[in-house]
């Protein structure tokens, strides 16, 4: 048997195949999510030096109207603090923080799908495997008794092929969310502190 028998068709049968769709989707999410979740999409440094030269500079507006055109985290949180700055420091200060938490929940949101596929992936191997299990039994059934090896072993196989599909995309997908989990609150702690440096200088306004 080539391997495309043994893990593919028939060897995983319908189950497998759900499985390996599914392990495709997970590969597209976890590329998706290296892409979006980096230091240079979330808090680039040339937005940084520029925000922060143009409030040293007093250039407020501009400044939201800079921010306001960027996707990115940083200036996402900042744009959000700047336009509280009539009502005070504090309620900047506040503002942001608000901001960078509505950003970091969207962010969680999306690495979702990773520990969503994480967790089903096994159940369905292990539905594999009781489905291979039972058409064992039932051949040995059919047979009165004494079953082909080749009956057999071709339903034992069903069953093992599912769960071992199972567990090779929950493994990685686990893993990947922990890591991407880690990585969206380090990114989203270290956009607090650099916003809040940057409008330090409206606190000294107010």
């Amino acid at each position: 048997m080539s391997y495309f028998d043994m893990l593919v068709w028939p060897g995983g049968g319908m189950i497998g195949v759900i499985l390996w769709l599914m392990s495709f989707a997970t590969l597209a999410v976890i590329i998706e999510q290296f892409l979006s979740i980096r230091r240079t999409v979330l808090l680039p440094e040339t937005v940084s030096d520029h925000v922060g030269k143009l409030i040293a500079r007093k250039q407020f507006a501009t400044a939201i109207d800079y921010t306001a055109g960027k996707g990115d985290m940083l200036c996402h949180i900042v744009h959000a603090a700047l336009i509280e700055a009539p009502n005070g420091y504090q309620a900047m200060e506040r503002s942001l923080e608000e901001a960078a938490e509505a950003r970091i929940t969207k962010l969680l949101r999306h690495i979702e799908w990773l520990n969503l596929i994480g967790n089903i992936s096994p159940m369905l191997g292990l539905l594999g495997t009781v489905w291979g299990m039972i058409n064992a039994f039932f051949k040995i059934v059919e047979v009165g008794g004494i079953p082909s090896p080749a009956e057999l072993a071709g339903a034992i196989g069903i069953a093992l092929v599912t769960t071992l599909l199972g567990l090779g995309i929950a493994i990685p997908s686990l893993a990947i969310y922990a890591l991407m989990r880690n990585r969206i609150d380090a990114f989203g702690s270290e956009a607090i502190i650099t916003a809040q440096e940057l409008i330090a200088p409206a606190q000294q306004q107010s």
